[in-house]
């Protein structure tokens, strides 16, 4: 199974070790499924774990950024013919599961959630996700 995660669930994942998005994380460790990542959504879980890793324990989340940055399956995407989410920026997203043929994308976004459905693409949230594919 491949699926896509969103930033805020993989820096949530990488950053708190208690907590939904750890679990995600730890199952993608364990080869449950695999993660599928274009270039402009790597280029984003390494820009806010900068952001961040002054601020939060790194021990781990930087194991984790390292396992994204490797063992990701890569998708080249040509973005979306017209902007589909709220936020545009969310759009990477979605442009990356058609471009894929990835059908989940793993979620707390709004914006996200909003557009689940949209071509065929569910966007879960983190225990939505665990509810019906990890438990």
């Amino acid at each position: 199974m491949k699926v896509i995660i969103d930033t805020n669930v993989f820096i949530s994942g990488m950053f708190f070790p208690k907590g939904i998005p750890r679990k995600i994380l730890l199952a993608w460790k364990h080869k449950i499924f695999r993660i599928v990542a274009s270039p402009e959504i790597l280029e984003e879980y390494r820009d806010t774990v900068e952001t961040l890793k002054e601020r939060y324990s790194t021990s781990d989340a930087l194991e984790f950024l390292e396992l994204a940055m490797l063992n990701s399956e890569y998708c080249q995407s040509s973005g979306l013919a017209e902007k589909v989410c709220a936020d545009p920026d969310d759009d990477k997203f979605l442009a990356c599961a058609l471009a894929s043929e990835t059908n989940i994308i793993i979620s707390g976004d709004k914006h996200l959630l909003d557009v689940s459905g949209y071509n065929g693409i569910k966007v879960l949230s983190p225990r939505q996700f665990v509810e019906n594919y990890i438990n």
